[in-house]
């Protein structure tokens, strides 16, 4: 992994094949296996959600993320082997029908990260950072980790860009402790965690500094809250403001973007990465 610019180059390898980071922006599919996710799109039958995965797969997405614990405010910690229960069949599921396909787990838990791998997950979506006992097995099993920053309520010492800043380079610094290569740490600012809705802006405008510490980085603004009260609409109304969002993310350097809406973001991240950063299609011809 090199710098370029405040860019980092280098790529993710996952089931033979690559992402290649700063030639392109990747989308993330989220996939909730939940009864309460706050955007009303979770799935808990496994067949339901395996056929989710594979419409937001054959949409255009990059790396499909599977979850079963909600994150909506007030949620409440899932017991282990309940989460266990929901997110595996799925991934079993889907990884039958697509051998090839990356596949995230979005859990924090070590016994949960364990058995996602061994049913087919590729890598590890953490809100809580980087915790010892997690890089413990995400090392051990040699998966790359997406570091979220995370914290319980919105109070901080300082400006809450600097805090963030440092808690994931801290996440960062622990992890390539750990043996993991670089390129294989992706850094997230947590929009919508930890945050009011004027720290998310603020987090927002400072995208460059994020990519400025010179790891991989996602951007997870997906329907969020902060949207909601800029615009005044519901969560599945709030997909152009994503778009929005995705856009500028894309401008300030960010490699991948976490989505419900596969289709739009597939269309906002042509027409940016064609702007920002070179990017043509298959087949492009002048």
């Amino acid at each position: 992994m090199v710098h370029t610019g405040d860019r980092v180059t280098g790529a993710l390898r996952l089931r033979g094949g690559e992402l290649r980071w700063g030639a392109r922006t990747y989308i993330m599919a989220i996939v909730n296996v939940t009864p309460d996710s706050f955007s009303g799109d979770g799935l808990v039958g496994v067949s339901d959600a395996a056929a989710h995965a594979t419409e937001q797969w054959r949409a255009g997405a990059h790396i499909l993320d599977v979850g079963g614990e909600s994150t909506r405010p007030g949620h409440r910690r899932l017991d282990e082997n309940v989460e266990i229960a929901r997110v595996v069949p799925v991934i079993r599921s889907f990884r039958a029908a697509f051998s090839a396909a990356p596949i995230s787990i979005d859990s924090y838990k070590p016994g949960v990260v364990r058995a996602a791998h061994a049913a087919g997950a590729d890598l590890v979506n953490s809100v809580w950072g980087a915790p010892d006992a997690l890089l413990d097995v995400v090392a051990e099993l040699e998966m790359p980790i997406v570091a979220m920053h995370n914290q319980n309520g919105t109070q901080y010492d300082g400006p809450v860009v600097d805090a963030v800043l440092t808690y994931l380079e801290a996440c960062a610094s622990r992890a390539v402790a750990r043996g993991l290569a670089p390129d294989r740490v992706i850094l997230d600012p947590g929009i919508g965690f930890g945050k009011t809705a004027e720290q998310n802006i603020a987090v927002l405008e400072a995208l460059p500094r994020l990519v400025g510490l010179g790891f991989p980085t996602l951007i997870g603004t997906s329907r969020k809250s902060t949207l909601g009260k800029l615009i005044g609409r519901e969560p599945k109304d709030r997909v152009y403001a994503t778009v929005a969002t995705t856009a500028f993310a894309i401008a300030a350097g960010v490699d991948i973007v976490r989505v419900h809406d596969v289709r739009a973001a597939r269309d906002a991240t042509a027409v940016t990465d064609a702007l920002v950063r070179g990017w043509r299609p298959d087949g492009w011809i002048e």
